[in-house]
């Protein structure tokens, strides 16, 4: 593995060890893929990811069998599971947030934001309260058939409505709440940068800055991201950038493919997976990824 200390760009380095959190080099466990997005671990020990352009959502077990999980999936992007293992999902093609109940069937959570239609739902993040946040940058969704004039960060609540956070984004994309869920990370992929906000108790976001600027490698900016159980953020861009909680650059995982995304999981949690363009890949880490706090 190659490890890069590219410090110049952010300007201060941890006193994290990146061998005090990666154990390994990643292997490749999946290829000959389209475009990969999205990977969560779930509980019955296998990996979901979507293949965007594949219009798919694979279910990948850790001896690397593959199948598929769900076809059509409306283009999907952003996957998670709710405290009850549904899988929610970010449709670029159906333009909207879904929910996969237990009997299979698909139901809309979100599609439009005061009658207008959302752009293309991106990626999300679940808090423990049962609120789902996303990102709704254009880039499944053709000029032309663009309703909204911003690229909004939503969160629907429980209950199921939907509110506007933010709207001055140029490409929100990844998003990842903190080990406590104080804090939400949310990327600009446009900017290459990521920024951090506070979550007052309804939900709300608060006190925006910068957490990291000029996140970009062979013109990657910042995608999805993940937290672990120590609040370092682990950040697709070219290569996954990691970072511990106060900004600071730990190191980069380089694959042979740029990420697009990675997530926690395995049966100890300690498996670091990367979804990167045709292929996913798999890193054993010594550091387990945030889990949910349980209200």
């Amino acid at each position: 593995m190659e490890m890069l200390f590219l410090t110049l760009l952010i300007g201060g380095a941890s006193d994290i060890k990146f061998s005090d959190l990666v154990a390994g080099e990643p292997e490749r466990i999946a290829s000959e893929l389209k475009f990969t997005e999205g990977p969560v671990w779930h509980h019955d020990g296998y990996l979901l990811f979507s293949d965007i352009p594949a219009n798919t959502i694979y279910k990948l077990t850790l001896d690397h069998k593959l199948e598929v999980f769900r076809n059509p999936s409306g283009n999907s992007n952003g996957l998670a599971l709710d405290s009850k293992g549904r899988l929610v999902a970010c449709e670029h093609g159906n333009r909207r947030v879904s929910l996969t109940k237990a009997d299979d069937e698909v139901i809309t959570l979100a599609e439009a934001y005061k009658v207008k239609n959302l752009n293309s739902p991106n990626d999300l993040a679940i808090k423990s309260d049962g609120s789902i946040y996303f990102t709704d940058p254009p880039y499944g969704v053709q000029s032309d058939q663009r309703e909204l004039d911003f690229q909004g960060v939503y969160k629907i609540s429980p209950e199921g409505k939907i509110s506007l956070l933010l709207d001055d984004f140029e490409k929100p994309n990844g998003l990842v709440f903190s080990p406590d869920e104080k804090v939400l990370y949310i990327a600009d992929t446009a900017r290459k940068h990521v920024k951090a906000f506070d979550v007052k108790p309804d939900g709300s976001l608060t006190n925006m800055r910068i957490f990291v600027d000029s996140v970009v490698e062979d013109n990657h900016g910042p995608d999805g991201m993940k937290v672990d159980e120590n609040g370092n953020l682990y950040v697709a861009a070219g290569v996954t950038w990691i970072f511990d909680s106060s900004g600071n650059h730990i190191g980069s995982i380089k694959t042979p493919e740029a990420p697009a995304n990675c997530a926690f999981g395995g049966p100890d949690n300690k498996t670091f997976f990367i979804t990167a363009r045709t292929s996913v890949y798999k890193i054993p880490m010594k550091v387990s990824g945030a889990k949910a706090i349980k209200n």
